[in-house]
């Protein structure tokens, strides 16, 4: 990895334009994933996240699945229209990440910690949140454009089904990635000063 942490930081954006050409092997890019998984924190060390990693073909069929579920409810051909080339775009990436956090644990601690009962699941998800920004980044250092996006729960059904899911798992997001083929949009930042106190 040649970039320094906060130069990875400060450059892991939202792409959009992806293409399927490779950056490095897929043992590499699961690498990152099992890294990732392995090493972010979670509340009472409960490792409660799972991930899907979907390559070629399987990628695909994930963006296929999703544009088949959307032309379902979009019943406007021109809105849909535009639906479909989002699809296409998140389709001509690499591959996708899929996140999820199995709820058998979370109620698991639930029982077991009951005063904490109602921080589980939120704690669940902050977890889940590192977790996607440590694999988005560590695929920003290794030169793929990625966008994190939310199509759950109107796949997850599907997703389930073709991937055999344990019904535990909840879905929380999918990281389309791949090659970048277009920049970026400016980023406007709110100043520092309204969101940041320190105090000596």
């Amino acid at each position: 990895m040649s970039k320094d942490f906060f130069s990875a930081v400060k450059q892991r954006r939202t792409y959009y334009g992806i293409s399927k050409e490779a950056v490095v092997s897929d043992e590499r890019i699961r690498e990152i994933v099992e890294d990732a998984v392995k090493h972010t924190p979670s509340s009472f060390n409960s490792q409660s996240a799972r991930v899907v990693l979907l390559l070629g073909e399987q990628h695909d069929k994930l963006w296929d699945i999703t544009k088949e579920t959307l032309r379902g409810i979009i019943k406007d051909d021109e809105q849909f229209a535009s639906t479909a080339q989002r699809m296409a775009g998140f389709r001509s990436g690499y591959g996708t990440v899929l996140f999820f956090e199995d709820n058998s644990v979370v109620e698991g601690l639930q029982q077991k910690l009951p005063l904490y009962k109602d921080n589980f699941p939120i704690w669940s998800h902050q977890s889940s949140g590192m977790l996607q920004y440590v694999i988005w980044t560590g695929l920003e250092l290794e030169g793929f454009g990625a966008s994190l996006q939310h199509y759950n729960p109107l796949i997850d059904d599907q997703v389930k089904k073709e991937w055999n899911i344990p019904d535990s798992w909840q879905l929380i997001a999918q990281l389309p990635f791949g090659k970048p083929t277009a920049e970026p949009g400016e980023k406007e930042f709110q100043p520092l000063q309204d969101r940041v106190k320190v105090y000596k």
